[in-house]
Order: C-alpha cells, then structure tokens, then sequence
C-alpha cells in the first residue's frame, strides 16, 4: 500500500498528509478550495523546517516528503489509484456520509475507506456504502507528526482483513494503534471531553480562573497540557461537536456541554484557529505555541 488520499487539508488533515509522505507514501491531498490545499502545504512546510532545525530530519528528507505530496481540488482526481482513503473534514455527520457515498462510486472496491472522526460512529458511515467491511476508523491525535496514538475503530461489519492492513499500516508510520470498538467518542474522547468539560464547568461556576486550573492539572496531576489550553489547540467547536454526539449517543446528562462552551463557540471564540478562545492568539503567540508542540 503506497498510494494514499487525504480528505481535508485543515489541521488534522495536513498533518495526516505531512506524516504518510514522510515515511515515503504517495499523498494526494484533496480539498475544495485551493486556498485551502495552499495553507495546508504551508503548514507542512512549516512543521517540516521546524524538524529540520532541531535535527529530527535533513533538509533532503524534506524535500523528499514535499515531493511525496500532490494536491487535487477534484474528488474523483485526487482518489483515483488510492489504495487508502483517509477522510480529515469536518467534524460533521452528514459531510461525511455525503463523502463516503461519493468514496464508494469513485474508488475501486479494494480501496479502504478510513476516517479520522474522533466520534461519530463508523457503523453509521459505513451503512451509506456498499463495502462496510472496508470502512474503518483511523483516529490520529493533534499534532499528527508528533503523537504517537492512532485509535482504529471497528465498525459493525469491518473485516479483521481491513484492521489488521490499518493497524499495520499505523505501525510503519511509527505510530502505535489501539484497537477501540465502536461507541460515541470511542476512547479518548470519552474520557477526554468529560474531563475538558468539567474543567470549563469549573470556571463557568467561578472556581478559579483559566490560569489557575490549567496549572491544578498541569503541577498536580503531571499533565503536559491544561484542559483549557488544549481544548483551544482541539478547537472548541469540535469540542463542543464531539459532546454533542456523545449526549446524543449515550442519552446521559454528564455529557452535556456547558452553556459557556457553547456560548464561546457561537461567538466565534474556537480557540488557537479563531485567534481566541480561553486564551488569546495573536500570530506571534500562536506560532510560539506551535512551535512549542515540535520541541
């Protein structure tokens, strides 16, 4: 398996993109816009030279997996030949089984056709194709070249043939997959979003500040990353999304979102891609972030 598409070129997407072509896969990166393909490979680039400059690679390791990467506004271009798929678009229910209904006529039928929701059920997307026991789940972790994590999900039908190729797969991208079977926020986010979630619960009722919870978790719990700090590097609207599937999916009140996250997403603030969420982004803060997450 050498020929891979990526579906989205936002953070997950050209992460995703950035790591198959380093380890020397053929990757067509689609997106609907140009502008969108040109950011993406921006961002690439970017990560690349902030690699380069902490001698994780050489400048012709580089270029090698710049030249590993195509991109394609055209959904029928970019997949033809694929031999995976890997859907990156946004977090939303019907978005993606609109995709994998257009993946299922495009592609040949051995194609396997992989998401990384980090949710919504790949049962549910695989019933709108015709091959659900080559539909899988490939949830990668932000930032994609970094994290080690890869959560493969089994859907209801998927064959063992079709994880034990993705699981493969994973570990020649130097990642480690965790076997998950499929429910709302398979494991990481089940966990994880509670736990963001009460942490903005926490300031919402006036328990202490963004500053002080962050550093409760990061000094007395050994965690890297506040909850709040990360919720804005995950991007709030896509918090606030994977809750709702979860309260949708488990009918159970502790997965409800807190009236403060979805007020802040309502009023634009997502967090590191919106400039401010619970902290503030300028464009020098953010790319010391950033920067920050390749040490």
């Amino acid at each position: 398996m050498k020929q891979v598409a990526v579906i989205g070129a936002g953070t997950m997407g050209n992460g995703i993109a950035h790591t198959f072509a380093q380890f020397n896969y053929n990757v067509r990166l689609i997106d609907i816009s140009q502008d969108a393909l040109d950011r993406g490979l921006a961002t690439i680039g970017k990560n690349l030279d902030r690699m380069v400059a902490k001698e994780k690679i050489s400048e012709d390791d580089k270029q090698q997996t710049l030249d590993n990467l195509s991109t394609y506004t055209s959904l029928e271009a970019g997949v033809k030949g694929a031999e995976l798929v890997v859907e990156a678009a946004t977090e939303n229910l019907e978005l993606k089984l609109k995709i994998f209904k257009e993946l299922d006529s495009l592609c040949s039928e051995e194609t396997i056709l992989a998401s990384n929701t980090s949710s919504i059920s790949i049962t549910q997307i695989a019933a709108v194709t015709s091959r659900p026991e080559k539909v899988i789940g490939m949830h990668f972790m932000n930032p994609v070249p970094i994290m080690k994590l890869v959560e493969v999900i089994k859907g209801y039908s998927t064959s063992d043939e079709t994880y034990q190729a993705v699981a493969t797969l994973s570990e020649k991208l130097n990642k480690v997959p965790v076997e998950v079977n499929d429910y709302p926020g398979f494991v990481a986010n089940r966990i994880l979003m509670p736990m963001i979630n009460e942490a903005i619960e926490t300031l919402y009722n006036g328990v202490a500040g963004v500053q002080e919870i962050d550093t409760v978790m990061k000094l007395g719990m050994a965690h890297p990353m506040g909850p709040l700090q990360l919720a804005d590097f995950i991007g709030l609207d896509v918090c606030l999304s994977i809750l709702k599937v979860m309260h949708d999916g488990f009918k159970n009140p502790k997965y409800a979102p807190c009236p403060l996250l979805v007020n802040m997403v309502m009023a634009g603030k997502l967090g590191v891609k919106s400039g401010e969420g619970f902290y503030d982004y300028s464009e020098s803060r953010k790319a010391e972030q950033v920067a920050a997450m390749f040490k």
